[in-house]
């Protein structure tokens, strides 16, 4: 059994009119074929979890429960509009789910201290929630389906919050608890983003965690593919918001989909195709609004288009930091010290450039700079520059034709590029300038090197 794996997304689920969609497109799904639903959170959910957490770890107790009532009333009505007849034991297991939260956080405000642990059994109530909402949906709609609890279902390692899926342990709890489900003809249904330890610790996967969620299970039941059910039609040729006339990319490779998901491109977290990529399994990213279209489809290989370059995208707002040897030439160990000094820091570099002196390097997250930086100080001297900006092109093409990174430089001539490097994979160009010149830089390229496609058509 080859099932398909189908993930929504928190906005797929935000209200009862977009899980009613999402019940019409899992139900013709299921009448062809076994289907996995991976569902997540309602849209802002989460988010309104954690500042619950932080009101709880204050000591703000009266703030908490005017938070979670809130949430529970928001899940009430959805329920209430779905369901023509009572969901008495719907409304009970939500209910149980807030009884459970109200507890982690009432003690969190008698201690004032939060836990990790603690944070993840409150944000996974999202997922759990939404989940068997969307199951019980699919039920009264007519389509048979089984809610299972992802905690059973996806194990992880225990550090929290960001979780990591082992495979092995999962493939293993998907065998016992999901293939049943589709052996009876039956639609499982799962929250995203959660799983817990061999123990049965609750845990979550972090950012994208939805998406990593699908990507595992699919690996784990050896789907036929992996759907992303989101609010946009699939990848795109460059950020919308920047760039007018950009388009889907019909087909790319899974390389050049984590590179594009990895410098800004929001429709894919970068570390989510890593399990599907592993077992060469396709990943399509489709659109709920419009169910009808083809998508992107993401796949281990690609024939070589027309096309130059893929797709663009960018980071906006990023820092730059210069890091110089006080010594004339670089000292060996140096590159290793500078290093070290991020990951003591827990903080990841997107690109770095290099001289016979010094290391640039750009941040995405610059929480911990201050401190960063003073380390810096103690074996070189450090400038730091803010609003900066990564743009990136991606495509497996930049491999063969070596005239492309010229061409891509030259049509932003006359834009100060502060670096410019190229991966060691030669499939993607990326340079970085100032923040307030990335619509001028999009826009350049894209006409550069999607409007002549365009035209051709």
């Amino acid at each position: 059994m080859h099932p398909l794996v189908m993930k929504f997304g928190g906005t797929s689920v935000a209200d009862a009119a977009a899980i009613s969609r999402v019940v019409r497109i899992a139900a013709a799904a299921a009448a062809r074929e076994p289907v996995v639903l991976v569902v997540s959170a309602m849209s802002g959910v989460t988010d309104e979890l954690l500042q619950t957490c932080d009101l709880a770890r204050s000591g703000n107790v009266d703030g908490v429960e005017s938070r979670i009532r809130g949430v529970e009333a928001r899940h009430g009505a959805v329920v209430g509009e779905i369901f023509r007849v009572q969901a008495d034991d719907l409304l009970a297991h939500i209910s149980s789910e807030f009884d459970e939260m109200r507890s982690v956080l009432r003690s969190v405000a008698v201690l004032r201290e939060l836990t990790q642990r603690g944070a993840d059994r409150v944000t996974a109530a999202g997922e759990l929630m939404s989940s068997r909402i969307v199951a019980a949906a699919l039920a009264s709609a007519g389509t048979p389906a089984t809610w299972l609890d992802a905690r059973r279902v996806l194990i992880t390692d225990d550090v929290h919050p960001v979780a990591l899926p082992r495979l092995d342990e999962t493939r293993t709890a998907a065998g016992r608890e999901v293939l049943p489900v589709l052996e009876a003809g039956e639609v499982a249904v799962v929250g995203g983003f959660v799983g817990a330890t061999a123990d049965g610790i609750t845990t979550t996967l972090g950012r994208g965690g939805s998406d990593l969620s699908a990507s595992v299970l699919g690996a784990a039941l050896h789907a036929r593919e992996i759907q992303i059910w989101t609010d946009v039609d699939g990848m795109l040729t460059a950020d919308p918001r920047l760039v007018d006339g950009a388009e889907v990319v019909p087909h790319l490779s899974f390389e050049e989909a984590s590179e594009l998901a990895y410098f800004g491109a929001k429709v894919l977290h970068p570390s989510t195709i890593l399990p599907a990529v592993q077992d060469g399994i396709p990943v399509r990213i489709l659109n709920t609004l419009r169910p009808d279209g083809a998508g992107s489809l993401i796949t281990r290989h690609v024939t070589s288009g027309d096309g130059a370059l893929t797709a663009l995208a960018c980071k906006r707002n990023i820092t730059v930091v210069d890091v110089t040897s006080t010594r004339m030439l670089l000292a060996h160990g140096f590159l290793r010290r500078v290093f070290e000094v991020f990951e003591q820091h827990a903080t990841s570099v997107d690109v770095v450039t290099t001289s016979e002196v010094s290391v640039s390097m750009t941040l995405d997250d610059d929480r911990r700079l201050g401190a960063i930086e003073r380390d810096l100080r103690l074996i070189a001297d450090v400038q730091v520059e803010r609003g900066m900006a990564i743009v990136s092109a991606v495509g497996d093409n930049l491999r063969r034709d070596s005239t492309l990174a010229v061409r891509l430089i030259v049509a932003l001539d006359g834009l100060p590029l502060r670096m410019v490097s190229q991966a060691a994979s030669r499939r993607n160009l990326t340079v970085v300038l100032a923040d307030r010149d990335v619509p001028a830089a999009m826009e350049r390229l894209h006409q550069k090197f999607f409007a002549p496609a365009r035209s051709a058509r």
